[in-house]
């Protein structure tokens, strides 16, 4: 037999918890249900639902403010969808800035909101076999939110961060900004690791899902990149530095400029590296070497 999705609901208001919770049960849902923030939190401390329909505006801890405590715990992964009566930009751009994925209006058409529910569980789920894959896989994977804060790892990766910080794993202070700023400036990111062990480095790979960005985890290697390329193909180390260059697409009189050689010696350096990556022109060349120093 499958399993039921279970989603829970938090809202103050009893009718509308009878409401929701007996159409969710007709629809084939389990209904967990919560009268506000601080019971919501101890639930899921205890069970983690497939989905979580929250009320906004509630007395004492308010719907944002409970979705943000919700995403900084075992329930990170859990899509929440808000309900208001408040449907201006303003109510709804702090539902999804809180970590919500999707808002409904009251008063609330059911067929719209098992549709909503629906769409959600199943992008959830699809979130979930990636990881699991990516889990076996043996990846060094990361994601974080919007902020940066760390909202899943690899196993490959969360042993990474546990030897880079050996207390709780979790990411340094400053760490998460950095991470959060890398998303509009795709680069890698270096952190030091915590009393001199390895510094990591977080390679930005995009976007995982709604409202995760996706970082490979590596050792920061901290050699020039010039000599990356000379220990990963057989280059002298003047031809590394020209491949570098040339990597970073300059043209052969700018190479010749930067590193004081005629343009005719750029010539026959890349002649030569062109013959020992086994590659035919520029561009492909510039494939490997920023393969490589992508991979360091």
């Amino acid at each position: 037999m499958a399993l039921r999705d279970t989603v829970l609901v938090v809202d103050d208001t009893p009718d509308t918890l009878g409401f929701l919770t007996e159409a969710l049960e007709r629809a084939g849902i389990t209904a967990l249900v919560a009268t506000g923030g601080p019971q919501a939190l101890a639930l899921v401390g205890r069970l983690v639902p497939d989905l979580v329909l929250l009320d906004a505006m509630m007395p004492g801890m308010d719907g944002f403010e409970t979705c943000r405590r919700l995403k900084a715990g075992p329930a990170a992964h859990v899509p929440v969808i808000f309900m208001t009566a408040l449907s201006d930009t303003e109510h709804v751009v702090a539902g999804l800035d809180a970590g919500g994925v999707d808002y409904v209006t009251k008063p609330i058409r059911l067929d719209e909101l098992l549709a909503r529910i629906r769409v959600h569980l199943a992008n959830a789920r699809a979130a979930r076999s990636a990881r699991a894959a990516l889990d076996t896989s043996g990846a060094a994977l990361v994601a974080v939110d919007g902020a940066g804060a760390l909202l899943w790892s690899t196993p490959g990766a969360a042993a990474m961060l546990r030897a880079a910080w050996p207390e709780d794993g979790a990411l340094p202070a400053g760490l998460p900004a950095r991470l959060a700023a890398g998303r509009d400036a795709p680069g890698p990111v270096t952190a030091a690791g915590a009393d001199g062990r390895p510094a990591l480095r977080f390679a930005h790979l995009g976007a995982a899902a709604p409202g995760e960005t996706l970082f490979r985890l590596s050792l920061h290697d901290a050699r020039p990149d010039e000599a990356v390329l000379q220990g990963r193909f057989p280059l002298t180390a003047r031809e590394a530095e020209v491949l570098l260059w040339l990597a970073r697409g300059k043209s052969n009189r700018d190479i010749a400029a930067i590193l004081d050689l005629a343009p005719r010696t750029v010539n026959k350096h890349l002649e030569t590296v062109f013959a020992k990556l086994g590659v035919e022109n520029r561009a492909s060349a510039a494939v490997l070497a920023t393969r490589a120093l992508g991979e360091r």
